[in-house]
């Protein structure tokens, strides 16, 4: 089984956002030397504790600091932008990387009502269009252009994913002949019925082509499972405080467990922990497994937020291990 990583630069309490970013570089560094095949960066927009607004940019920064590891975005939201300029940045961002890019797209908002109205003049009216949006990309990522090109053209495309959450996406992708990520960390659905939709419209649509599908999820792996508890629970008090409208970082153990919780705040953890996988390395390996027949992905992405870099690290590479990746 392939495993994967997407990041969305988490600021933790005591950090800047500088510290924040090139924590992501480390992580991108260790995670090639423990054999994950790709390292996606997500994109958000004025969110409290997450410092990545920009995906494009940290593809650059780590993709000149590691040497084999595919790196993409996780997604471009691409109803913010013009095809023409993300094609642009994707074949420059291929050309300068070669055959290492993936360009993952999705049309969520990615932060507030403000930031969508500051990014974008009628954000609805290009949802409404995102078909469209999606055709164009692909047609000048494939050069297809009869005059105009997405200069420099990369002797290898990016290769695009549509990323998503619903039965609507799914069949977008296969209608498009795209791979598909699922992301299964941000939805209280089954993600099983969606993926077979995918694979039976893309076989309906698209002939000769392969599909992957990827399945992304929230998982912590320490040692044991008391210590995995306790690295999660940074995270799950981190999702309430933005709630709340605080979250700007994530908080330490101490701090997570000094929180003052109420019978809905606990009855919300619980909600949130029936979506994430929590244990030691043995767990891990059975729940993942399960999940990859269950979902019959190619591939599971892993989203670990924790408030220690060092947390982080372990519980990948104790997941990597457990599995049997092959290190670098």
């Amino acid at each position: 089984m392939r495993l994967s990583i997407l990041d969305q630069s988490p600021i933790s309490a005591g950090q800047t956002a500088y510290e924040a970013l090139n924590q992501s570089l480390k992580l991108a560094q260790a995670a090639e030397q423990f054999g994950y095949t790709r390292y996606w960066l997500t994109e958000h927009h004025d969110l409290p504790g997450i410092a990545c607004s920009a995906p494009e940019v940290m593809i650059s920064y780590i993709g000149a600091h590691t040497q084999r590891i595919r790196i993409g975005s996780g997604a471009v939201l691409l109803p913010h932008y013009k095809p023409y300029k993300v094609a642009e940045i994707f074949n420059m961002l291929a050309t300068l990387f070669p055959d290492r890019i993936d360009i993952g797209i999705g049309r969520a908002p990615g932060g507030s009502a403000e930031a969508t109205n500051a990014l974008s003049d009628n954000f609805l009216q290009s949802v409404y269009d995102y078909p469209q949006l999606v055709d164009e990309l692909v047609h000048f990522l494939n050069n297809a252009h009869a005059t105009l090109k997405a200069a420099p053209i990369p002797d290898v495309s990016p290769i695009p994913w549509m990323l998503g959450t619903s039965k609507k996406s799914a069949v977008l992708a296969a209608e498009k002949g795209m791979s598909y990520a699922f992301g299964q960390f941000m939805s209280n659905v089954d993600g099983a019925p969606i993926l077979e939709a995918y694979r039976s419209a893309f076989r309906s649509n698209v002939k000769g082509e392969k599909n992957q599908v990827l399945l992304t999820v929230s998982a912590f792996c320490a040692d044991t499972a008391e210590r995995a508890e306790e690295i999660a629970l940074s995270s799950l008090i981190w999702h309430l405080q933005t709630e709340k409208g605080g979250g700007q970082y994530i908080p330490s153990i101490e701090q997570a467990k000094d929180f003052q919780l109420d019978k809905q705040d606990k009855e919300k953890l619980q909600k949130m922990k029936q979506n994430m996988v929590i244990g030691d390395p043995m767990h891990l390996k059975k729940a993942l497994l399960d999940m990859q027949k269950q979902y019959q992905a190619d591939e599971i992405m892993i989203l670990t937020t924790a408030h220690s870099l060092e947390d982080r690290i372990h519980s990948y590479q104790l997941i990597a291990d457990a599995i049997g990746v092959k290190q670098t």
